[in-house]
């Protein structure tokens, strides 16, 4: 896993580093939620380079596990992190101001049917980037692995 941050690339999308900077600096305290949704820091390690990189995604939950949508707004390609987490499952998580590992699974069509409509009401936006594209948007979850 990433030891310490400096070997961690942030995304080049602006909104996102800048918001993925705040949290990290802040140890989890503030960058926390996007217009009252939670986030979180996501760590994966590029399928190509090994490098890890960071991004800052919406979060569900489901019991202890933690749900991401691969939506990339709707776009009819899959988000690049995404494709990360196929090849390289084993990621770092940030949640608020706790860190620790976690493994990514996608979920099978009846998982992803079972918890859509609770990420559905948690960002209605979801709903939308679905109806955009004919891609079957991704849902992932996200188990802790250290403990």
């Amino acid at each position: 896993m990433a030891e310490r941050d400096t070997d961690v690339v942030i995304s080049p999308t602006g909104w996102v580093a800048d918001q993925a900077r705040v949290y990290e600096e802040s140890g989890g305290t503030e960058g926390t939620g996007m217009n009252g949704v939670p986030c979180l820091l996501l760590d994966y390690k590029g399928r190509r380079t090994g490098q890890w990189r960071r991004t800052v995604l919406i979060y569900g939950r489901d019991g202890d596990d933690y749900l991401i949508v691969a939506s990339k707004g709707g776009a009819d390609e899959h988000p690049l992190w995404y494709l990360n987490l196929q090849d390289n499952p084993d990621v770092r998580l940030r949640v608020e101001t706790e860190r620790f590992d976690a493994r990514a699974e996608t979920l099978s069509a009846a998982e992803k049917a079972r918890v859509w409509d609770s990420l559905v009401e948690l960002f209605p936006n979801y709903a939308e980037y679905q109806n955009k594209t004919s891609r079957d948007i991704p849902v992932v979850r996200l188990t802790r692995t250290d403990g």
